[in-house]
């Protein structure tokens, strides 16, 4: 499962330390060149999808853990964010705070 698998959600896990409910989104895409903007419609259509699956309830019914627990939007990037890509990231980060949850970016570290 990946970013341009737009209506999945990728990963679902519970947060050992802070007990929060992580929604990862599996970002294997480069932020480069011609295929930036590509990539950032990419991202804008995962998010939608996953506020979606939160705000409809979906994701109680999905997972009966997540009851409770504070809903952090994880997005796991292979590739650091671009210049534009970090714009994005911070508008969409408003936004979704602002919805109640939390959204955080995590580069993925080399084995």
């Amino acid at each position: 499962m990946s970013i341009d698998q737009t209506h999945t959600i990728d990963f679902a896990t519970v947060d050992k330390a802070s007990n929060d409910l992580w929604l990862s989104i599996s970002d294997h895409l480069p932020w480069d060149g011609s295929s930036e903007s590509a990539h950032l419609v990419l991202l804008q259509n995962k998010l939608n999808a996953y506020l979606s699956f939160i705000e409809s309830g979906e994701v109680y019914r999905k997972l009966p853990e997540a009851k409770g627990r504070s809903i952090v939007v994880n997005l796991v990037g292979k590739f650091p964010l671009s210049q534009n890509g970090d714009h994005f990231f911070k508008k969409a980060q408003a936004a979704i705070e602002g919805a109640g949850f939390r959204l955080q970016f995590t580069l993925m570290q080399p084995n």
